[in-house]
């Protein structure tokens, strides 16, 4: 069999630094690549760990950079010829709707672009595990009808980049709540992320070459990182858990395709 490939966005800290701790321990004959935007951090992170005994590598991606993800996607297939398990963890947390255009684009559209490049190289049977929140599905219930009816009626990647970029023009003119949005611009940008795994889950299902590859999206919790302040009441390696049960789900588990999860659990979302 050949040897698994594993791979965290956003690894140098908080949970992602945990999940790729949780997979170097976890997986045997896996290798880990830890990413990191910042390639110093990103190392030194891997170094953390291997103090712990553990044989995480580095690879440098910022989520942000078209050129950066295709620079992984060609060591990934040139090196290993594939990836068999990749936990979308990276993004960021910003309180103030001023920044809506910037939490858009790293949350939802880096996740799609890191998709778009790294789903057709993964192997039969692979998993994948976007990081979503559950404060998209509360405040999915906040939403106007009209607007919630969008999200469901959605088939498309282009047509969830167009709820985004909606999102984003009613942050500008001022008119969000008019136009059915709340003002929470990260949720909204998790919102984004539950309805692309649907999507993606409902592509590879019929996509043949894909044998048992399974795709969902999770909430680790309210956990204690940067992004919360440090106020979470989880550590980031009790975050980590949903997310590595995500991507180690067995053969036939195809009940968890394009679901959301939260304390490894489905959750209802819309």
């Amino acid at each position: 069999m050949t040897q698994q490939i594993a791979l965290v966005t956003g690894g140098n800290k908080g949970i992602g630094f945990s999940i790729v701790r949780a997979l170097c321990k976890e997986v045997k004959e896996c290798i880990v690549y830890l990413t990191a935007r910042n390639e110093e951090r990103g190392k030194a992170a891997v170094e953390e760990l291997k103090k712990e005994g553990l044989q995480p590598r580095f690879h440098q991606l910022d989520i942000d950079s078209l050129e950066s993800i295709d620079r992984l996607k060609e060591f990934l297939k040139s090196t290993h010829g594939g990836l068999d398990i990749l936990v979308n963890n990276a993004g960021v947390y910003k309180p103030n709707d001023v920044q809506a255009k910037m939490i858009i684009a790293t949350n939802y559209t880096g996740t799609l672009n890191v998709c778009r490049a790294l789903l057709p190289i993964i192997r039969p049977h692979g998993r994948v595990c976007n990081v979503a929140s559950l404060l998209a599905t509360m405040s999915f219930t906040k939403l106007s009808t009209a607007r919630r009816q969008k999200f469901r009626e959605a088939k498309t990647e282009d047509d969830v980049s167009k709820l985004m970029a909606d999102f984003v023009e009613s942050v500008e003119k001022e008119t969000l709540i008019e136009e059915g949005w709340v003002q929470a611009a990260y949720d909204v940008s998790k919102m984004g992320v539950i309805a692309l795994t649907k999507i993606q889950a409902a592509a590879l299902n019929s996509d043949s070459s894909k044998q048992d590859v399974l795709i969902n999206c999770c909430c680790p919790g309210y956990v204690n990182t940067d992004m919360t302040d440090h106020k979470g009441i989880k550590t980031p390696d009790e975050g980590a858990v949903t997310p590595v049960f995500c991507v180690l789900l067995p053969a036939n588990s195809s009940e968890y395709q394009g679901n959301f999860l939260s304390d490894k659990t489905v959750v209802e979302t819309w």
